[in-house]
């Protein structure tokens, strides 16, 4: 069975599907894997590393894909890309796609891979539970993302994270208030303890409170008349009146940080507007906002999603595809996860569609000319 890599085609992407340390498992495994050359260039995987490792690098897209039964990809395809598949593959039912497709963002491709009858997998829709823990690239990224926003807020901050004790005196540590107590937000927790800095961290899942503990931060907390916690790790809606209490939290606790860094997304996927713009004229002047939910909008009204703005004396930092700022071991994790979620569902040398296993169904977005996945459905009307 013929595996492809493509180069990423999206301008901000340095990322590459696989890398040649997964190549070499694929091959053991009876597995050919086919590289598009200069697919891992920009994440620092050579060519010749590819072919060392048991890869065909091939000259071209067309190249790449002939014969292929399955692509792997970071981001979503793209329509030139879909089509190509469609024009090369063996046969229509058997062709799949496996990547970060994040469906409720990208109809179109979704919509684009349903009526070519490609089976596509999504990464991000695998279940979140302990047997896919390897398989799970959200929170690689999120991983990533995490740790690159602490260092973000703590290089535009205009002073320092840790306390530090001179000749001329003493300089009290920075305030960092964090939002959100997932993957990411635990990362920037972490990182920012590690710079020094004094950290305090909110979640909508006050069952959270030991973990952001656990990594050296304090908690500071709404009770909740209702739960917010959907499973799997993420936050979904609250009331309104638990709303009203939150934005009270946010601004008193937006009003003491030197740095707000922000990671809150509902169901992994959108960005709730959490901080406004009153709260951050409220900050200090000096102070910075790190918007880590960009991607899916931005938690502040402030962000505009790829730049820095500023408001008042207040900097607002909205970056986007963090992960792709560190394409070595952000490539090397995905293709990890990658292969953790092949690997379940290979036996010799062949990746086969057990419809009824849970993870496979999870993660499964289009299959036979049917959009599969319930939320990805209802959002097509279909």
């Amino acid at each position: 069975m013929k595996l492809a890599v493509l180069k990423e085609t999206a301008p901000d992407e340095t990322r590459v599907a696989i890398v040649p340390e997964t190549v070499k498992k694929l091959v053991s495994a009876g597995f050919s894997v086919a590289v598009e050359a200069g697919a891992g260039e920009r994440a620092s995987f050579r060519d010749e590393t590819y072919a060392s490792a048991g890869a065909v690098v091939e000259p071209s897209p067309e190249a790449t894909l002939r014969d292929a039964e399955m692509l792997l990809k970071v981001r979503p395809p793209s329509a030139a890309e879909i089509d190509l598949v469609a024009r090369m593959q063996k046969a229509p039912e058997g062709c799949m796609v496996l990547g970060g497709l994040l469906p409720l963002r990208h109809l179109d491709c979704i919509r684009a891979l349903n009526e070519r009858r490609i089976t596509a997998f999504s990464t991000d829709a695998i279940p979140r539970i302990t047997r896919a823990q390897s398989m799970d690239t959200l929170s690689s990224m999120a991983n990533i993302a995490g740790y690159r926003g602490a260092l973000l807020a703590a290089l535009e901050l205009p002073r320092y994270f840790p306390m530090l004790m001179t000749a001329a005196g003493t300089i009290l540590p920075a305030r960092i208030f964090v939002i959100g107590a997932g993957v990411a937000g635990l990362q920037a927790i972490a990182t920012a303890k590690r710079l020094g800095a004094n950290v305090v961290a909110t979640d909508v899942r006050p069952e959270v409170k030991e973990q952001i503990e656990s990594v050296g931060a304090k908690w500071v907390g709404i009770e909740l008349r209702k739960s917010a916690a959907v499973g799997g790790g993420y936050a979904g809606e609250l009331s309104d009146e638990d709303k009203a209490r939150q934005r009270e939290l946010l601004a008193e606790q937006c009003a003491q940080a030197d740095a707000v860094i922000t990671t809150a997304l509902i169901g992994g996927t959108f960005a709730p507007r959490l901080i406004t713009r009153e709260m951050v004229a409220r900050m200090k002047p000096g102070a910075v906002v790190v918007d880590l939910a960009a991607d899916g909008g931005g938690n502040c009204e402030a962000s505009e999603p790829g730049r820095t703005a500023t408001l008042g004396a207040v900097k607002i930092l909205a970056p986007l595809n963090l992960p792709a700022s560190m394409p070595a071991d952000a490539s090397t994790l995905w293709s990890r996860n990658l292969h953790a979620f092949i690997a379940a569902f290979t036996k010799d040398g062949r990746f086969h569609l057990l419809i009824d296993d849970e993870v496979l169904r999870g993660a499964m977005i289009t299959h036979d000319g049917e959009v599969t996945h319930k939320a990805t459905r209802e959002a097509l009307g279909c």
